[in-house]
């Protein structure tokens, strides 16, 4: 079912290719890379293999000065390649979509793409599967198993073993490789703890003190976890208020399907039975959100205000010319009391749109102050951020 998901990212990847020699797709294991790089028709490498590096060197003339696009499969795995990259694209630099690499973002692969390829290469990221791309899948179940296409969401059974088993090889293998000093165990109890603090303004020196390391150590081992896509720290929005602000950020994991095999929910029927399904929630819809500008190949600044008494934006979007304030609640009845709050909190920062999503049937409002669900939410966002 995988090869028929047409992903939301192909027309941006198909784009940048024409735009650029190069283009590097970027996401976590298992989020369909390789299933969309071969989608597109070139002669395909797969790097952690040593007979396809030994068939790309022994073929790397005529593939340079071949017409079809060359795919690259965990480029990060043959760090003596980027040269090679680098010096074919400069001998033709006007020449474009010759060299399609996928990477399991690692700080290898990051440092040879910003030493050797700076300004040759285009970065697409591909997110797990994304609610616009599952038009036939219950919103509760994409919720409940994440988007992870061989973690449950498209066919029942692998939900929550295969989440297990997938931060399992992230933690004793593939995280150690790409640098991570951590043990195995004390990674592992880290996931514990941030799945526990997921949706909360994140307390390094806390987190530091359970495992017995400092706040430093932490946020240095919070820098591999970002970069293998497993979680994300929303920013503080700076703004000049006369109220005191939130300065530290707040950390989500990415997925809620590994969040939720971590905290031992079996089903989505569990999962509304659990004290934090709020924060859950609202990690999902921020996700949502920022993975579909991505498709859509809009930039924003993403953060979240909290002041010391209490008002909160679950997320600001600056786009530059305008400033949206949204709020994610996790009810099918929003009231009048939650409109006349997210109004006041954005009113601080003169938010310009100001968006209520919750899981109500009916979207309300007018051009300014909406409230609405996901789903009507998502299916605007293009034509919104765009006006």
């Amino acid at each position: 079912m995988q090869d028929m998901i047409k992903r939301g990212i192909t027309a941006l990847l198909r784009r940048r290719l024409a735009e650029s020699p190069a283009a590097a797709l970027v996401g976590p294991r298992q989020s369909g890379k390789t299933t969309l790089a071969r989608s597109l028709r070139g002669r395909y490498f797969d790097l952690e293999q040593e007979a396809d590096r030994l068939r790309l060197n022994l073929e790397w003339d005529e593939l340079a000065s071949g017409r079809p696009l060359v795919i690259l499969d965990e480029a990060q795995a043959a760090p003596e390649l980027f040269p090679r990259l680098r010096g074919a694209i400069d001998q033709e630099p006007d020449r474009k979509n010759r060299f399609l690499l996928l990477g399991s973002v690692s700080p290898a692969l990051m440092t040879q793409v910003s030493e050797s390829l700076a300004g040759r290469l285009a970065l697409v990221e591909l997110t797990p599967l994304l609610l616009s791309e599952l038009p036939r899948v219950a919103l509760s179940r994409l919720w409940g198993r994440g988007g992870y296409p061989a973690g449950g969401v498209l066919k029942a059974g692998p939900f929550p073993h295969w989440q297990r088993d997938y931060l399992t090889l992230l933690t004793q293998r593939d995280l150690p490789a790409w640098g991570l000093p951590a043990k195995p165990q004390v990674t592992t109890r880290l996931l514990n703890m941030l799945a526990v603090v997921h949706g909360q303004v994140l307390n390094a020196s806390q987190l530091g003190q359970s495992l017995g390391l400092s706040y430093h150590t932490v946020n240095s081992y919070l820098d591999y976890l970002e970069g293998a896509f497993l979680i994300r720290r929303l920013q503080p929005y700076e703004a000049n208020l006369k109220k005191r602000l939130v300065r530290s950020p707040k950390v989500y994991w990415r997925d809620t399907g590994l969040l939720h095999a971590l905290l031992n929910v079996g089903d989505e029927s569990e999962l509304l039975n659990q004290p934090w399904v709020g924060a859950s929630w609202e990690g999902f819809v921020i996700e949502q959100i920022l993975g579909t500008l991505q498709h859509l190949g809009l930039h924003a600044g993403a953060f979240f205000l909290r002041t010391s008494d209490q008002h909160e934006v679950d997320l600001v979007l600056d786009f530059g010319r305008s400033l949206w304030a949204i709020e994610v609640k996790l009810t099918a009845t929003p009231g009048l009391g939650d409109m006349e709050r997210l109004d006041k909190a954005a009113g601080m920062i003169k938010a310009d749109q100001r968006f209520l999503l919750s899981q109500t049937r009916q979207s309300v409002g007018g051009d300014k102050l909406i409230s609405c669900s996901l789903p009507w939410f998502i299916g605007h966002l293009g034509k919104w951020s765009k006006s």
